[in-house]
């Protein structure tokens, strides 16, 4: 079975335009490119990756194809399209349905001054599209408000797959549940939602963190998705933030060596393959 990194990001300064990194996140606020990644990779012993988009733009998409057109490691990437713009939403998903390798939207959602963005009826018409192409949705939900509207877009668009993107974000460094708890529960109620444990480095205290620190919120996501909805991304460059791609990758084994083996392989790979369409 390879073992697929499901969320990771690239970004030129230089070339591209980026709302975030800042320079107020130093570490990041950097060119990162495929060159740097790859020892990681290899000393891991991760197999391939998703590329996730950084901006909301079609030349963030275009450079991602490029760069996965270019090294074999980047299995699938998740780009943007404008999906409260329909039509141009259809015509750029016929555009980049012609690359082999294109498998996802994402919207930083988060960004927009309109919490409620992502439900407004333009943006379902979008999500429709998507669903029609067989493409899922990545959803970036930072604030309470955007896992509250997982349930309503897996309603509404019943045949979108829908994943949340670093389990929404749980309040680790505080060591808070509630509401966290009870809306990602509600999300898994749906089959069609799944979830990535990712990013959850960067939600803890960035000095200290462990896998202990981790370990309540990625057992509930367990026991609410099974490790058949569940897929390990690292969020690298971001990873940096708190740690390093190594520590995420060490720390994420010490929360799964207790599952059986096949549930294992499924976070490690086997749901990020059968959710963005990963050949063998």
């Amino acid at each position: 079975m390879s073992v697929i990194d499901s969320h990771q990001h690239f970004w030129n300064l230089e070339t591209g335009s980026y709302a975030w990194p800042t320079a107020e996140v130093e570490p990041i606020f950097r060119t990162f490119v495929p060159e740097e990644l790859i020892p990681q990779l290899a000393a891991a012993g991760v197999d391939r990756t998703v590329l996730v988009q950084a901006t909301d733009s079609y030349a963030d998409t275009d450079a991602m194809l490029a760069q996965a057109q270019a090294h074999d490691f980047i299995a699938a990437v998740v780009g943007w399209v404008p999906l409260d713009r329909p039509g141009e939403a259809a015509e750029a998903l016929e555009r980049y349905g012609r690359h082999p390798k294109f498998a996802g939207v994402r919207h930083l959602i988060h960004n927009d001054p309109d919490p409620d963005w992502v439900i407004r009826e333009p943006v379902i018409e979008g999500l429709g599209l998507l669903s029609a192409a067989g493409l899922p949705f990545d959803v970036v939900a930072v604030l309470p408000r955007h896992l509250e509207h997982v349930p309503v877009l897996a309603e509404r668009v019943p045949g979108l797959r829908l994943v949340i993107d670093h389990l929404a974000k749980p309040p680790i460094k505080e060591r808070g549940w509630e509401p966290w708890a009870s809306l990602i529960a509600r999300a898994a109620e749906h089959p069609n939602v799944y979830a990535k444990v990712s990013g959850l480095n960067t939600a803890a205290d960035a000095e200290t963190w462990t896998a202990e620190d981790l370990r309540p919120y990625v057992e509930h996501a367990i026991e609410v998705f099974g490790p058949e909805r569940l897929m390990f991304g690292s969020d690298w460059p971001v990873a940096l933030l708190a740690g390093d791609y190594a520590k995420v990758w060490k720390e994420t084994g010490v929360l799964l060596a207790g599952l059986a083996d096949a549930d294992r392989d499924a976070v490690l790979g086997g749901t990020a393959a059968r959710f963005y369409g990963i050949g063998a």
